[in-house]
């Protein structure tokens, strides 16, 4: 039989992929079954992109000869020892076939999860009522669930952009250090940018911390776990949708049972880059039904996103209706847009950067290099406003490769060579940091500047504003050589490097062709503070 091809993906792929379907089941002493080897192929293409399962009931994946999906594969399973526990590597429940190494650690979690959504006792009363001050001012959702986090161990709150997620967690917390005197609080998110953003929404009056921070990370452990937990008594995780099973079921490992644990997401936005994806997990009827009132949905809209929010709604009900196109569900919101509108579309040649573009990383890079020559070590001024221009403008692309893809952006932005030695970046260019760092107090996703020369020594420096937390958000002075092999330029990010980030203005490339397209452009349209630019690759003529 003639294998289709896999989907794009790691040059090593189609090797492990093939090499898996050959060992498995052999390994358990099966003859092969070119069924059950298709499936494996496919799930090793499935985990590569970050999902440890495929959907039986779904159409049939790359490499799956569609003529036989899904009956012969189902009955192929039941048969094999491949899903026999405890050796078997596979699981097939209901209409799903999951990697058993994920399926069981997803079950420990969910049923953590579940176990902490239990209603607790009544408490006795208390100044921290249904009538207190913290409450005044919120819908009935909102009042809900900062009532929640005294009555359950787990809250899940979730809605989209503008429905007062963040709101309302700022008014949960001195509603649960007034119901829990001198309770221990701490806040964190997945990246350095989403955990500052949180941390300023909060006030800054808490802990806040990435994660990995606060997890202690070590690599590839951590230095919280069951047997040195965590000494708190509430957890806020903002940004659930990035958390990827492996990193929850370590904080749930690392959390006292008596802490109380919030955690705050967006179901329509991007799932993590590592495989398990929790918040889509919680969105399944039995879950929701398990977890209860400790779930509440935000619905509200309070603050007027105009066509980008209107955009985003529609994005979001054809993630929830099973919609596949992204551009055909907004197509008719598109053509409506007018000038006033804060959301603008244009349509360009997809074998070019298109000129708008272009100008406005122009301009964006003068304004920077400006600065960044003009910001002596010292001067905080200049560093608040080199940070300042650095998250006016966001540039987004669902790809690193092709013509609209980040890559393609930097070598037009800073030439082949300059790409390979950050020694060589001109002042003003926008750095990512891809590790975590903890040492120089950075966090995977934290974007600096390179500035100019040190009169010192000659040598360029990066100025970060780190998001983990360990500087209270001061300004850091680094050299490149600090993140050898950790630095990659910014001037444009993928959507998923950009989630947790927010910019005034967001120029979003976007070409379909991905099975995560409708929340890719969900998720990057919303990016966006007051302005966005969709273009879209025009349909080649005939």
């Amino acid at each position: 039989m003639l294998k289709p091809p896999l989907r794009e993906g790691p040059t090593w792929l189609p090797a492990l992929a093939e090499a898996l379907a050959e060992a498995l089941p052999r390994l358990l002493q099966e003859a092969p079954d070119p069924r059950l080897q298709e499936l494996i192929r496919a799930l090793a293409a499935a985990l590569a992109d970050g999902q440890p399962e495929l959907c039986l009931s779904a159409e049939a994946p790359p490499g799956i000869d569609p003529r036989h999906w899904p009956e012969s594969h189902r009955r192929a399973l039941a048969a094999s020892a491949l899903t026999q526990p405890p050796d078997g590597p596979l699981v097939l429940e209901a209409d799903r076939i999951v990697w058993r190494r994920w399926w069981e650690q997803r079950q420990q979690v969910l049923e953590n999860l579940i176990q902490r959504a239990s209603a607790l006792p009544p408490h006795p009363a208390s100044a921290a009522d249904e009538h207190s001050q913290e409450l005044s001012g919120l819908d009935a959702e909102q009042r809900r669930a900062v009532l929640a986090v005294g009555r359950h161990r787990l809250v899940l709150l979730q809605g989209g952009p503008g429905t007062g997620k963040t709101s309302t967690v700022a008014r949960m917390l001195p509603w649960f250090e007034r119901w829990r005197s001198g309770a221990r609080i701490h806040l964190a998110a997945p990246t350095g940018k989403a955990a500052a953003r949180l941390r300023a929404a909060s006030g800054g009056g808490y802990g806040c911390t990435t994660l990995h921070r606060l997890l202690e990370s070590r690599g590839e452990s951590f230095g919280r776990h069951r047997g040195n937990r965590l000494a708190l008594d509430l957890l806020v995780v903002d940004e659930l949708s990035m958390v990827d099973l492996a990193l929850m079921a370590a904080l749930l490992e690392a959390l006292p049972d008596s802490c109380h644990l919030v955690l705050v997401g967006d179901p329509a936005q991007l799932p993590p880059v590592a495989p398990g994806a929790l918040l889509p997990e919680l969105q399944r009827p039995r879950l929701a039904e398990a977890l209860g009132e400790a779930a509440i949905t935000l619905a509200t809209v309070h603050r007027n996103g105009g066509a980008i929010a209107a955009v985003a709604d529609r994005l979001r009900a054809a993630i929830a209706a099973g919609e596949s196109e992204p551009l055909a569900a907004i197509r008719p919101a598109l053509e409506r847009l007018v000038a006033a509108d804060n959301l603008r579309w244009q349509e360009r040649a997809a074998d070019v950067l298109p000129a708008p573009l272009r100008e406005a990383l122009e301009a964006h890079r003068r304004r920077l290099a400006e600065l960044a020559r003009a910001c002596a070590a010292g001067d905080l001024d200049g560093e608040r406003a080199l940070l300042a221009e650095r998250e006016r403008l966001l540039v987004l692309s669902p790809r690193r490769r092709g013509r609209w893809g980040v890559a393609a952006i930097h070598r037009a932005l800073l030439g082949e060579a300059a790409l390979a030695d950050p020694l060589r970046w001109p002042a003003g260019t926008p750095v990512l940091c891809a590790r975590n760092l903890p040492d120089l107090g950075l966090a995977n996703g934290d974007v600096g500047v390179v500035l100019a020369p040190d009169p010192q020594d000659g040598e360029p420096r990066l100025l970060f504003e780190p998001g983990d937390g360990s500087r209270g958000g001061a300004a850091i002075r680094i050299h490149p050589a600090q993140l050898a092999g950790g630095l990659e330029p910014a001037f444009a990010l993928t959507v998923h490097k950009a989630q947790g980030s927010e910019a005034d203005v967001v120029i979003v490339l976007f070409q379909a062709g991905g099975h995560e397209d409708l929340r890719l452009l969900n998720t990057a349209l919303t990016r966006a503070r007051q302005q966005a630019l969709l273009i879209t690759a025009a349909a080649s003529p005939a």
